[in-house]
């Protein structure tokens, strides 16, 4: 294993899903979330920011885990194993997740959908990203 390419690995995979995650959550559905938020489904945008560090860590969290995950089972077939990779924990995670949200908390089922998709890009990116950075060592 190449713990030096796992990690730059995680640490890109990391710095591209804070990067989506705000444009989705932050701007895309802003006013969704602010729309919920009044009606007391979902907490204010201020709440939200004094547990933002709650987010960063369980992001860097994630993104060491995908990446240990894809290191385990590199196969080194390029970019097409990435974005396999991709669907598999867009279906693990993404898939399930926005299910079980909708489950328990009172949100549109539109939201779900918008969830699984965004998700499901960032995954098959983040995938895509992992099997270009990642390189087994050599020897």
């Amino acid at each position: 294993m190449n713990w030096k390419r796992l990690w730059l690995t995680a640490l890109i995979t990391f710095i591209f899903l804070q990067l989506t995650d705000f444009l989705i959550h932050w701007v895309i559905l802003e006013g969704v979330y602010e729309d919920l938020a009044a009606r007391g489904i979902f907490s204010s945008a201020g709440v939200i920011c004094g547990y933002i560090w709650v987010e960063i860590l369980m992001t860097a969290l994630f993104s060491f885990f995908f990446t240990y995950i894809f290191v385990k089972g590199y196969e080194g077939k390029g970019v097409l194993e990435g974005v396999r990779y991709g669907i598999v924990i867009g279906f693990f995670w993404v898939f399930t997740n926005a299910y079980n949200a909708f489950v328990i908390i009172p949100i549109p089922y539109g939201l779900v959908w918008y969830w699984i998709i965004a998700g499901f890009i960032q995954t098959i990116i983040a995938g895509i990203l992992a099997a270009i950075i990642y390189k087994p060592k050599q020897g």
